[in-house]
């Protein structure tokens, strides 16, 4: 039977007010959900701005068919990026800025019109981004190499291992799954510390074990919610070289898995056409079926 969440909610706005909802029925993928997700949906499917904090009262989950078609239903999995966001130490944050302002554009062009243009400078792993062969390989595929089927549409299949358990994921999280020629999401819970500088700290990772048993069984794209899908605790990449050598993408920085369902949906992240080039930023999501 489909899962609903049913609960009260107050919302306070920054700039004063607020707003507050009784006996809210709310669709969900699975058969819980946080109280931080359902304020996530409430911000989203309300498209309320300056929010400044969302209370969920008396929360039950109830066994009710869904009201809605979640076919069409989208969940981003990236990350905002902004200037002088930090994404890994020892990386330069992004320059965002303007190149054309759309005060000066209005000496160019006609009374009323105007335009802005964007200029960015940053290096290549900034935000959420995926890594191609050419990124450990200098006779690997870059971005423009790779075909488009592998960045969209992917069957997708998610595992939960939360890092306060333990950091390493080992290839026993993915006994037993049908992994062939699926992305394999992780959720290791990494993604809450985004934004601090525990994010940086050693994180959670997959082992070579893991990465070997992917490999072998068909995986076709590997996604972590951590800062590196390697362990940072010294200067190998196992995990890196084992998946880029087999054409395997992966991907990392993600967040909002905790939204994602452990089957029924597809995963998409795809980066510009560049040549040259083995990581860059993508808008990944996932498209509940």
């Amino acid at each position: 039977m489909q899962k609903r969440a049913l609960f009260d909610f107050e919302v306070d706005f920054s700039n004063g007010g607020g707003i507050q909802g009784q006996d809210f029925r709310l669709d969900i993928p699975r058969d819980d959900i946080s109280d931080d997700e359902l304020g996530r949906y409430i911000i989203r499917d309300l498209r309320l701005l300056m929010v400044a904090d969302v209370r969920i009262l008396r929360k039950q989950i109830i066994a009710e068919a869904h009201k809605r078609t979640l076919a069409p239903n989208l969940i981003d999995l990236s990350h905002s990026i902004h200037d002088g966001m930090l994404t890994y130490k020892g990386l330069p944050a992004p320059i965002i800025c303007d190149y054309l302002s759309r005060e000066e554009s209005r000496q160019r062009y006609a009374p009323g019109t105007e335009f802005q243009i964007g200029k960015i400078e940053m290096v290549a792993n900034t935000g959420t981004y995926i890594d191609c062969p050419f990124h450990r390989y200098a006779d690997g595929k870059d971005l423009s190499q790779v075909d488009l089927p592998a960045f969209t549409d992917l069957e997708g299949i998610l595992v939960r291992s939360d890092y306060r358990a333990d950091l390493a994921v080992g290839r026993d999280v993915f006994a037993g799954l049908d992994v062939s020629g699926k992305a394999v999401l992780v959720n290791t819970g990494w993604a809450e510390r985004w934004g601090t500088d525990a994010y940086f700290e050693p994180d959670a990772f997959l082992t070579e074990e893991a990465a070997v048993y992917l490999r072998d069984r068909g995986a076709r794209l590997v996604g972590i919610d951590s800062h590196n899908i390697d362990d940072i605790r010294g200067g190998s990449r196992p995990v890196h070289s084992t998946l880029l050598r087999s054409e395997i993408l992966i991907v990392e920085h993600l967040c909002n898995l905790e939204s994602v369902p452990e089957r029924g949906f597809t995963f998409s992240a795809i980066p510009p056409k560049f040549e040259g080039v083995g990581t860059f930023p993508v808008r990944a999501f996932a498209r509940l079926m």
